[in-house]
């Protein structure tokens, strides 16, 4: 389930990039989460007359976090290779665990992510095909607002019940997207085939892997839940050769490994820890 999610998503995303010539990258965002927001509705039907100002307060936080990453996720692809794009990504989530966490280990696999950085910088600086850097600082956003999405998302799943809070964001998320997405060619989706192609989009790259990780989180440990996520910059590079033609060398293919490893990493060294049994303390006599 979890290979089949990072597939899902990652050939979606190789897909979206097909309609950026037509309609652009955020009328592409809106399209896809005003899409996947309107099948959540349809499938979970949320209660939303007993929540909350402080659960409304929530949601739109996550919302906004999922129409920034999107956005500028979506913004990075149309520019950089995929791959790239969501190593890149990746650094959100691995730096914010440096941050939080008090242990070396932590911020030494934030550094091996980072060296993986600079040899993108490295492969940039010494092949003609250089990368655009408004894609790399997209990409960066993007990885912050994972960052807000992680912290999101864990507020609205301790004070919403259920998955409704989840498809009131994805509303919320199409929202602030929309205006963009207008002014960039929204108006392209009335041709049916563009709007199939959007559909297929939204399913692959928001439904499908959204189902897939919760039904996997309700089979396999945590640990191998976030190592398996780790999975996804070899899909997306998979995607991206398969699809897009996006030719990857050995520089960027060491990068690219550098995150997964320390992604990887993160992981294990969390996991042991946890495992450990804490310190009987002494009684006072």
């Amino acid at each position: 389930m979890m290979v089949g999610s990072c597939l899902s998503l990652q050939f979606g995303a190789a897909l979206a990039v097909q309609i950026f010539p037509v309609a652009g990258s955020w009328a592409v965002t809106a399209a896809r989460l005003a899409i996947a927001a309107a099948l959540l509705l349809l499938l979970v039907r949320p209660r939303v007359r007993g929540w909350s100002r402080e659960q409304w307060k929530s949601m739109a936080a996550l919302g906004f976090a999922l129409a920034a990453m999107n956005g500028c996720f979506y913004a990075a692809i149309d520019r950089i290779p995929l791959g790239v794009a969501v190593s890149i990504e990746f650094l959100g989530p691995l730096v914010l665990a440096a941050v939080l966490s008090r242990r070396r280990a932590d911020v030494g696999w934030a550094c091996l992510a980072l060296v993986g950085m600079v040899l993108l910088g490295v492969e940039s600086a010494v092949h003609a095909t250089s990368l655009d850097p408004v894609g790399i600082m997209f990409a960066l956003f993007a990885a912050s607002f994972w960052v807000l999405y992680i912290l999101t998302n864990a507020r609205v799943a301790a004070t919403v019940p259920g998955t409704g809070g989840l498809a009131a964001a994805m509303v919320i998320a199409a929202v602030c997207v929309l205006p963009v997405g207008m002014m960039q060619g929204l108006t392209a989706f009335a041709d049916p085939e563009t709007l199939a192609l959007a559909t297929v989009v939204a399913l692959l790259s928001s439904v499908v892997p959204y189902t897939l990780e919760l039904a996997a989180l309700r089979i396999v440990p945590r640990n191998v839940f976030g190592v398996l996520l780790a999975l996804e910059p070899i899909f997306a590079t998979l995607a991206g050769w398969l699809l897009l033609h996006q030719a990857a060398g050995a520089i960027r293919l060491t990068a690219i490994g550098l995150v997964i490893a320390a992604t990887v990493g993160t992981v294990l060294t969390a996991e042991r820890v946890a495992s450990v049994p804490a310190r009987p303390e002494v009684e006072a006599v």
